[in-house]
């Protein structure tokens, strides 16, 4: 029901297991965290489909290369920044060159860990992962929007490098199907087109609402697959508002902003203004107050587009 929270690994994780009761071929790997990605019921029901490694993520991209290299498809899941920076290598090599069906997937992504500080945060994730060829990558934006996902990344032949945040996310829109590479627009309006991927999009649909009060009507677009971008979305915001904010929790550099800047600098060029971390190491403490500490939150993000439409 819209409105409803959602542990957004809970939901992860039961949409792998649901998929892997028709799909034998299915398989989950851990590096000592199964149970915190939502994997729980998974090794319960497919002990012999379910392989434990500890903490040794570059061994267990290596392992997860192999399984694929046999026809199964293999799914790991665990902290963000330890299956995409600890193990870049590994992901660019035995995945991404090797063009491996594996699934690679970060919780706790952003500084959704925000309690454990910038060890534990994943806000270059978009910006490393992109730059391996052939690599999809995925922002889902809601719990439905996460569980269909999981059904179109196991569905699609190739690497794909999803995250999935910390805390309960609510439901934002109705179900439906996902397709890979394809935005959505969530608001129409022509002042201003604001682009968002991952749970910020939450914020940004309150943001919006305090927008429209100020008489500033916003073009809202989820963009849940960051990489491929859709390129023609982005050029009809640019055509219809003639400028864009971006919101992301990731740096302002690299990520999803980054990519918007680049198809309208090729194709339709407008004023981009990017709504992320700053290019620095984050602070850590409550969730809730760090994005507000970075203009994350409803009220921030409100603030800076309409500073942005108006200047």
């Amino acid at each position: 029901m819209i409105g409803d929270k959602s542990d957004p690994r809970k939901t992860f994780g039961k949409a792998v297991f649901e998929e892997a009761r028709s799909n034998s071929n299915i398989v989950a790997l851990s590096a000592d965290s199964g149970g915190s990605s939502g994997l729980g019921d998974f090794k319960k029901e497919f002990p012999d489909r379910y392989y434990e490694f500890g903490i040794m993520e570059q061994g267990v991209l290596g392992i997860a290369s192999g399984l694929a290299a046999t026809g199964r498809i293999p799914v790991f899941c665990a902290i963000a920044p330890f299956v995409t920076a600890r193990p870049f290598e590994m992901f660019r090599n035995d995945i991404g060159y090797m063009k491996q069906n594996v699934k690679i997937v970060g919780r706790n992504s952003g500084i959704s860990y925000s309690d454990l500080g910038s060890t534990h945060h994943s806000l270059e994730d978009f910006a490393i992962i992109r730059m391996i060829p052939g690599v999809t990558v995925l922002a889902p934006q809601d719990p439905g929007e996460i569980t269909s996902a999981v059904k179109a990344m196991l569905a699609m032949d190739g690497p794909v490098y999803m995250r999935i945040g910390n805390n309960p996310i609510p439901e934002l829109f109705e179900a439906k199907p996902f397709t890979i590479g394809k935005a959505s627009v969530l608001q129409e309006g022509s002042d201003v087109a604001i682009i968002s991927t991952g749970a910020l999009t939450g914020a940004v649909l309150q943001a919006a609402e305090l927008l429209r009060s100020q008489g500033i009507k916003p073009r809202i677009i989820g963009m849940p697959t960051v990489n491929p971008i859709d390129r023609a979305a982005v050029v009809d915001c640019a055509k219809i508002c003639g400028c864009i904010v971006t919101v992301e929790e990731h740096y302002v550099a690299g990520g999803l902003g980054t990519l918007v800047q680049e198809v309208v600098g090729e194709e339709f060029p407008v004023k981009v203004k990017k709504l992320g971390i700053p290019h620095t190491y984050a602070t850590s403490g409550p969730y809730d107050e760090l994005l507000a500490y970075y203009g994350l939150d409803a009220a921030g993000i409100a603030k800076s587009v309409e500073g942005f439409v108006k200047g």
